[in-house]
């Protein structure tokens, strides 16, 4: 029983830590996952934060890299997850007063460190690490749709950056207290950060991708459940490639949809409605049913965090009525979230 173990990535185990987490210059809640996604599941390997006027904040305390390396931080993480993975030509000095101050560098950005020449020649010169946690395995098999035994459970959404990562890492929790034999799979950058392991699936062509979500769910005991960190959505125009090759390779018994109540656009995209959740159930089971004919949704994760409790607890509770299915947040919790994780093992 590990909720936490992965492959067939290990590079994360091998991260120097502890972390100060770098905000760029961000001004979007949901461009920043990684950084809040480190703090709220590996907090305890990090000791502030810096940035180049971000107007986001992780509430960790802020620090210079001179006085995050004096409170023992080892490097600087990049907790952006923006458009296109860019490493922002206002962000290159910060990063180098960093390596100065004697940090390496952890990025997980679609650009490679080392490919910007800045950084490159001042690690060189300075004895640091530039550290890709973006880089998928060699040898990538193409999917064979092949049936492979165990169970597994997919987070799917209705946009980006709505709590995917945090419904599967909450499952893969919740079933490890229940005693159940539970691995967290890692998919994307932040997870792979949190977990030690992974495949960055943004980062696999797109003909490999399908191949690449069943390496990284492999043939298992009978009673074994895989929880599959979900990528992008089916609905979003810029993102669903991956989304779908996920599906297909990873084979779910057990979907569970991911919501933001509120949510009107698609992140990044203003000219798109986000699909509603029973469009999103009905295109990802019949999508899945190519590859796992016997697929089901087990429940809707919401993230209700711009919601007071009690607005939370009912608007769960009436959805839950509307759709005939368990509704919860996996970060509240409580009997709500209990009824969800009985509905996926049932």
């Amino acid at each position: 029983m590990n909720a936490f173990s992965n492959a067939p990535s290990d590079a994360a185990a091998r991260l120097p830590y502890p972390y100060l987490l770098f905000l760029g210059d961000t001004a979007e809640p949901g461009f920043a996952k990684t950084a809040f996604g480190v703090r709220d599941w590996a907090g305890d390997k990090c000791v502030g934060e810096f940035s180049v006027g971000a107007t986001v904040t992780t509430g960790l305390p802020i620090m210079t890299p001179a006085e995050a390396h004096a409170a023992g931080a080892r490097a600087v993480l990049i907790g952006v997850a923006n458009r296109g993975g860019v490493i922002g030509p206002t962000w290159i000095a910060p990063l180098v007063e960093a390596m100065e101050a004697g940090l390496d560098i952890i990025s997980g950005m679609h650009i490679h460190l080392a490919a910007v020449p800045e950084l490159a020649s001042a690690a060189e010169r300075l004895g640091r690490h530039l550290i890709d946690v973006r880089v998928p395995p060699p040898g990538l098999p193409v999917g064979t749709g092949r049936k492979r035994t165990g169970k597994r459970l997919l987070a799917v959404g209705t946009d980006c950056a709505l709590g995917k990562k945090y419904t599967a890492l909450a499952l893969s929790h919740a079933f490890a207290e229940r005693g159940v034999d539970v691995d967290f799979r890692a998919t994307g950058q932040t997870g792979i950060m949190i977990a030690g392991g992974g495949i960055p699936m943004d980062a696999v062509v797109s003909d490999f991708e399908a191949g690449a979500a069943e390496v990284l769910s492999p043939d298992a005991a009978d009673d074994h459940w895989d929880v599959i960190e979900g990528q992008g959505s089916l609905f979003h125009p810029a993102y669903a490639a991956v989304s779908l090759g996920l599906l297909h390779g990873s084979q779910p018994d057990v979907i569970v949809v991911c919501h933001e109540p509120g949510r009107e656009t698609m992140l990044g995209l203003p000219d798109f409605k986000v699909p509603s959740i029973e469009e999103t159930i009905e295109l990802s089971l019949m999508m899945g049913r190519r590859t796992n004919p016997a697929i089901r949704c087990g429940g809707i994760a919401f993230n209700t965090s711009a919601m007071n409790a009690a607005e939370a607890e009912a608007l769960m509770a009436a959805e839950s009525k509307r759709l005939g299915l368990p509704v919860a947040d996996p970060i509240r919790r409580g009997p709500a979230f209990d009824a969800l994780v009985d509905n996926c093992l049932k």
